[in-house]
């Protein structure tokens, strides 16, 4: 079993701070400006373009039919024809380019989050479901590609096709325009208050979504399948997972329809603005210039042309509150500190020996929990071997996941040849140190693919050799396909002692200098530990090696011995001379000695 683990919750927000400031949101598409403005300048171009056939139109009712012009009717109807063809064209270059810039903005921060998860220490993950991180990436940012891809571009293009056209309006008759104007505001603060709403009730949505993936990522794995079925909890969950999903739908329902209503009435008033023209038309015709037909039936072309840009941009505005929810859902996992980081001038150790020493080392989780570990001082020379053991919470893993930098000392420091670790770059540590721990997790791919995850460029004979060093290749060879068998989630094709020896194999392949084995046979059987044990075996010659154990079986021929106990050095020294010591490594023994299965 491991030490209790930290608690991780999100750092607090202020509660004055916007959940997502607009110019951070901007700085996203900055990369992008200069096919941003390529696409301004196009919806400038169809706007101005789109309030010209309003004009032509008045001129054909005006002039060209009731002189009967032919020639200037036919010229205005084909400029009419031009304008609809470029509008369609530059409609499509404006998708194409504005869908691009939104695809390569969610690349950018899919990567991001995706780059800053992989930087966040282990405490993180020990207390974040799986299924919460996987929605953030995928439920969150999928769920603003509408905004992304088409929002900004239609916020441009409406904006611009809005004013375009009020413009155009005041040129036909500015006295029609005012009427037209009156209810504008009333509009604004209507789609404001829908805004609002569809930003709370988005919020809860994504979370009921991030707890329903979690409970899919959680029942429906292997592991998952297996304790459901044992337990007879399987109608229990399909249950449980009804349940969320109705709720998810009652969230859907209401964020569709939030302040449907509310727009719809919009929609009738713009939709009778044409009678309400008319009837202004003739009553400003009594004290005022006559109003032509022709400018009338342009007007209410212009005004009906008004009405979906400026639906549109209103709608706009909902949507762009609705996704301030979700960036700051995303934001939130960018601004989490990242604990553990390279220091700024890394030191680079080009041939590493291998001899590790902890110098009055001090570690917590946190100030709540107190000292994990206190003033442990342990030096393990190059090619040496440590073993550490102790009680279940006595911070042996613990201990070994301060090599590798899985967490940083409080106090103290861990040295690696005489460089403190955190001085170290990281491509350094990662290849100098390499892990075999009691949870062995496979890729659901090949067994070379796993193998090659710790050397990519890893030959076939490769491949073999280390799993034969690790006792494994006759197995895999009996395969039907050998070294390209698929091992299944979690290599639940593979026994328990398998997947060790092919935890092994990979980890001989990185061939590490220093080696940490943390419990590595304590989950097997006494015969499938025999097997394991000795490809361990094979794999710590020459290697400075870290044994966390549980049975002390597997460490009797360390070069030194180290019981922890609450934290601290208990004893030190080798298996001889801990059993004349008859302290408390004596006593593990004896009780390893009466837990043995009689043979």
């Amino acid at each position: 079993m491991k030490p209790d683990r930290p608690d991780w919750t999100p750092p607090p927000r202020d509660a004055g701070q916007p959940p997502a400031e607009l110019r951070r949101i901007v700085r996203l598409f900055r990369p992008y400006r200069a096919r941003l403005a390529l696409v301004g300048l196009l919806v400038c171009a169809s706007s101005l373009v789109s309030v010209a056939s309003p004009f032509m139109l008045r001129e054909i009712l005006d002039t060209a039919i009731p002189q009967n012009r032919t020639g200037l009717l036919s010229l205005l109807a084909l400029g009419m024809i031009v304008t609809a063809v470029v509008n369609s064209v530059f409609g499509v270059l404006q998708t194409l380019i504005s869908t691009t810039v939104g695809q390569r903005v969610m690349h950018d921060l899919r990567t991001a989050v995706y780059t800053q998860l992989q930087r966040m220490p282990l405490a993180f993950f020990t207390r974040t479901r799986t299924g919460e991180v996987q929605s953030r990436i995928a439920n969150d940012i999928g769920g603003m590609q509408a905004t992304v891809t088409s929002t900004a571009t239609s916020l441009v293009s409406n904006l611009t096709a809005v004013i375009a056209t009020v413009v155009a309006m005041l040129a036909l008759d500015w006295r029609l325009t005012i009427v037209s104007m009156l209810l504008l505001p009333v509009f604004v603060w209507i789609s404001r208050r829908v805004g609002r709403e569809r930003k709370r009730i988005t919020t809860q949505r994504q979370k009921q979504m991030a707890v329903m993936a979690a409970t899919v990522t959680e029942s429906l794995s292997v592991s998952g399948i297996l304790l459901g079925r044992t337990m007879g909890r399987a109608d229990s969950l399909t249950k449980s997972f009804t349940e969320e999903s109705e709720q998810l739908v009652d969230l859907e329902v209401r964020s569709s329809m939030a302040g449907r209503w509310r727009m719809s009435t919009i929609g009738i008033v713009m939709a009778a603005m044409p009678a309400v023209i008319y009837w202004a038309a003739v009553a400003l015709q009594e004290g005022g210039p006559q109003v032509s037909i022709g400018t009338l039936v342009a007007f209410v072309s212009l005004q009906q042309g008004l009405f979906r840009p400026a639906v549109s941009l209103l709608s706009t505005g909902v949507d762009m509150q609705t996704s301030l929810a979700l960036f700051q859902r995303i934001f939130e996992y960018l601004d989490l500190p990242v604990d553990i980081t390279e220091p700024e001038h890394p030191v680079r150790l080009d041939k590493v020996r291998g001899e590790v020493r902890f110098q009055d080392v001090d570690f917590g989780y946190d100030e709540k929990s107190g000292p994990t570990l206190a003033a442990i001082d342990i030096e393990v020379p190059a090619g040496g071997s440590l073993a550490v053991v102790g009680p279940t919470g006595s911070g042996k893993s613990t201990l070994s996941y301060l090599v590798p930098r899985l967490y940083d000392v409080t106090g103290g420091r861990v040295t690696l040849d005489g460089v403190d670790v955190r001085e170290l770059d990281f491509a350094t540590l990662a290849r100098a140190v390499g892990v075999v721990s009691q949870e062995t997790y496979l890729f659901h791919a090949s067994v070379a693919d796993n193998l090659r995850f710790a050397k990519p460029d890893a030959t076939d004979a490769e491949l073999e050799e280390a799993a034969r060093a690790a006792q494994i290749h006759d197995h895999i060879a009996s395969l039907p396909d050998g070294y390209e068998t698929l091992v299944g989630e979690r290599g639940y094709r593979f026994s328990g002692g398998e997947k060790q020896r092919l935890a092994i194999a990979r980890t001989i392949l990185r061939d590490p200098p220093v080696l940490i084995l943390d419990e590595a046979t304590s989950a097997l059987d006494t015969r499938t530990e025999h097997a394991v044990q000795q490809a361990i075996d094979g794999l710590s010659a020459g290697r400075t090696t870290i044994t966390i154990a549980h049975r002390l079986s597997t460490v009797r021929d360390a070069d030194q011995i180290v019981v922890l106990d609450a934290g601290q050095v208990a004893e030190r020294g080798t298996h001889g001379e801990l059993l004349r010591l008859d302290g408390r490594y004596a006593a593990l023994v004896r009780r390893d000695s009466e837990l043995a299965p009689a043979v």
